[in-house]
C-alpha cells in the first residue's frame, strides 16, 4: 500500500480524532472505521479513492458499498440503492450459504490444509509399533540402552513440534510477507510432501529425526496461515463456521491417519514406512490447487495492487457490488492499522505482546487456552495410542484398530461445536467439557489395573478413551484456536497467532518428548495409569 495514498486517507481521522486516545479506542476504530463519519465526507473520501486508485469506472458501485458498509442493517433506507441492489444484499442474509466456486475452492483447500495437520500427527502413531526395532533402538523393557532409546524416540515423535514451536510458527510473518497467503501455503505444501516422503526411505534414526524436523518448518506456518486465509476471504456472515472447521477437519486428517495405519499394517516389515509416508497424500492437492484460489485481497492491499484486489473480490462475492463494498471497507481498515503500526517492526510487535496491557491480557489469555489443550492429555492418544493399547494387553491390530475408533469419535464429536461454539459460548463449553474429560482420563488409567485375564479390561479402556474423546472434540478441541484467532487486535493478530500456535506446539513436543520414558519408567500398567491421571488433575 502506498504511503502518499494512506496520509491523505488518514488526515480525515487526524482532523476528527485529535482528543482521542488512540490506545483505547484502536480496536474499535479498525472494526467499523467508517462509523460517524457525515455521508457527504464519505462519499467525497470515496471519490477521492477512486480517483487515487484509477478506479473510476466503478465509481458507482464503491460510493454505494461505502453507504452498506457504514450502515449495514439500515441498507433497505439508503436511497442510493435501487431495488436490485437491495435484492443483492438480502439474498446475502437469507442465502448465506450461497457463494461462488472460487469461494469454495477457498474452504476446500484451507480444509485439505487442516487434513493435512491432522494425519501429520497420526502418521507416526502405528508407525511407533515397529520403526524402533527396525533402527535398533528397541524401547522393550529390558533391551539394551532402553532408557536412552525411550529419549530418542520421544524426541522423533516430537520433531515436527520442536521445529514448529521454536522456529515455523516465528516464519509466519515474514513469509506471508514476502510470499503472500499463497506462497505460504504453497511453500508448506512442499515441505509437507518431501519431507513426509522421506520419512518413508530412512535407513537411520538420525535421517528420520532431520525429516521430521524439517516437517516441522511446514506445519507451523501452515497452523497459523490457513485459518487467516480462509477468514479474509470469506464473507462475515459465515466467517465463523468456517473458522471453526479448521478443527473438525484436523479431526478428520486425524481420522484418515488411523485408517492408513491400519491399511497397511499387514504389508511386512515395512509396514511403518507406508504409515509414516501416507500424510503426504492430502498435501498433493493442497500444493497443487492452491493457486486456484484467489489471493487474499487483504495481503494484495497491502502491497497497494487494488485492482488486483477487486478482481480477487469479484471471484470470491456473487455481486460487483458486494465486492466493491468489502474492497472500501477493508481499505478503510487498513488505514488504521496503518496509523496504528507506523514505524513498527516484527521486534516491536513482538515485544508488545507483553508490554502493552491490552494485548498481554490477550496474550496470557491464548497461552492458558493453548497449554490446557496439551495438558488435557489428548496428543499422548493422537501420538502414542497404538502403544498405550497395546500395553493394555491389544494385539497390533486391535490396537490400530481401537485407535481408529477414538479418530472416528474425535471426528464426528467435533461437528457439534460447529453450531454450539456460538450459542454456548467459548468459556460455557470449556466449563462444561473439562470435568467430564477429566474424570473419563481418570477412568481410562484406572482401567489399566483391571486384572490382565478379565474380559472387562480391554472394552474398559477402551471406552473411556472413547468417551474422553468425545467431550474434547466439541470443547477442548476447536476452542483454543478459534478464542486466539479472535482476542489479539487486528493489528497483532499475525504476531499473537504464531505465538498462540507456537505455545501449544511447543507442549506438544514436550509431552511427545516424554511419554515414552514414562511409559517405561513407570512399568506397564502405573506408566497410563500415572500419565491418564496427571492429565485428569492439570485438566
Amino acid at each position: 500500500m502506498s504511503t502518499e495514498k494512506i496520509k491523505n486517507d488518514v488526515s480525515y481521522d487526524e482532523e476528527q480524532q485529535d482528543k482521542i486516545d488512540l490506545t483505547n479506542n484502536v480496536q474499535a476504530r479498525i472494526q467499523n472505521p467508517l462509523h460517524g463519519i457525515p455521508k457527504e465526507r464519505l462519499l467525497s473520501q470515496v471519490d477521492s479513492f477512486a480517483r487515487e486508485q484509477d478506479m473510476l469506472d466503478i465509481a458507482p458501485l464503491l460510493r454505494k458499498g461505502a453507504l452498506i458498509a457504514q450502515n449495514p442493517k439500515d441498507f433497505e433506507n439508503i436511497s442510493e440503492l435501487d431495488e436490485k441492489d437491495k435484492e443483492v444484499i438480502r439474498r446475502e442474509r437469507t442465502h448465506k450459504w450461497s457463494q461462488p466456486r472460487d469461494l469454495y475452492m477457498t474452504v476446500v483447500v484451507c480444509s485439505l490444509a487442516a487434513a493435512v495437520q491432522g494425519w501429520d500427527q497420526t502418521g507416526s502413531n502405528g508407525a511407533n509399533l515397529s520403526f524402533p526395532d527396525e533402527f535398533g533402538i528397541s524401547i522393550a523393557t529390558g533391551a539394551p540402552n532402553a532408557a536412552n532409546h525411550q529419549w530418542i524416540v520421544g524426541l522423533i515423535n516430537s520433531g515436527p513440534y520442536v521445529a514448529s514451536s521454536l522456529l515455523g510458527c516465528w516464519l509466519t510473518d515474514p513469509l506471508n510477507h514476502l510470499l503472500g497467503r499463497r506462497g505460504t501455503l504453497f511453500f508448506c505444501g512442499i515441505f509437507c510432501i518431501f519431507s513426509v516422503l522421506g520419512q518413508g526411505f530412512c535407513q537411520t534414526w538420525p535421517q528420520l529425526l532431520v525429516c521430521r524436523l524439517l516437517l516441522g518448518l511446514g506445519m507451523g506456518p501452515k497452523a497459523s496461515t490457513s485459518p487467516v486465509f480462509a477468514a479474509e476471504n470469506t464473507p462475515a456472515s459465515i466467517r465463523g463456521g468456517l473458522v471453526m472447521s479448521w478443527q473438525l477437519w484436523t479431526a478428520f486428517g486425524i481420522m484418515l491417519g488411523f485408517s492408513a495405519n491400519l491399511v497397511f499394517l499387514d504389508v511386512g516389515r515395512n509396514a511403518w514406512r507406508f504409515q509414516i509416508a501416507s500424510a503426504f497424500i492430502p498435501a498433493i492437492p493442497l500444493t497443487l490447487l492452491i493457486y486456484l484460489c484467489p489471493e487474499s485481497p487483504r495481503w494484495l492491499m497491502k502491497k497497494g495492487r487494488y485492482h488486483d484486489a477487486y478482481k480477487s473480490f469479484r471471484r470470491l462475492r456473487n455481486s460487483e457490488l458486494q465486492a466493491a463494498r468489502d474492497l472500501y471497507y477493508v481499505h478503510r481498515q487498513l488505514v488504521e492499522e496503518f496509523t496504528v503500526l507506523k514505524g513498527s517492526s516484527y521486534a516491536t510487535r513482538f515485544f508488545e505482546l507483553f508490554t502493552i496491557p491490552r494485548i498481554r491480557r490477550a496474550t496470557l489469555a491464548s497461552f492458558v487456552v493453548m497449554i490446557a489443550q496439551q495438558m488435557c492429555g489428548i496428543n499422548i492418544i493422537a501420538f502414542y495410542s497404538s502403544s498405550i493399547f497395546s500395553l493394555a494387553n491389544f494385539t497390533n491390530k486391535q490396537a490400530l484398530l481401537a485407535s481408529w475408533g477414538f479418530g472416528m469419535v474425535n471426528w464426528v464429536f467435533a461437528f457439534p461445536a460447529v453450531w454450539t461454539i456460538d450459542t454456548f459460548g467459548r468459556r460455557n463449553l470449556l466449563l462444561f467439557t473439562f470435568p467430564n474429560m477429566a474424570w473419563t482420563l481418570l477412568a481410562a488409567g484406572f482401567s489399566f489395573f483391571i486384572p490382565i485375564g478379565n474380559s472387562a479390561r480391554v472394552p474398559c479402556i477402551a471406552l473411556f478413551v472413547f468417551i474422553f474423546g468425545a467431550f474434547y472434540s466439541p470443547g477442548e478441541g476447536p476452542v483454543p484456536f478459534t478464542y486466539s484467532a479472535e482476542v489479539f487486535p487486528l493489528t497483532h493478530r499475525e504476531m499473537g497467532m504464531s505465538w498462540a500456535v507456537a505455545t501449544n506446539l511447543f507442549w506438544a513436543s514436550v509431552l511427545s518428548i516424554s511419554f515414552p520414558r514414562i511409559q517405561a519408567a513407570f512399568t506397564q500398567v502405573g506408566g497410563p495409569q500415572i500419565k491418564f491421571s496427571s492429565n485428569a488433575v492439570l485438566t
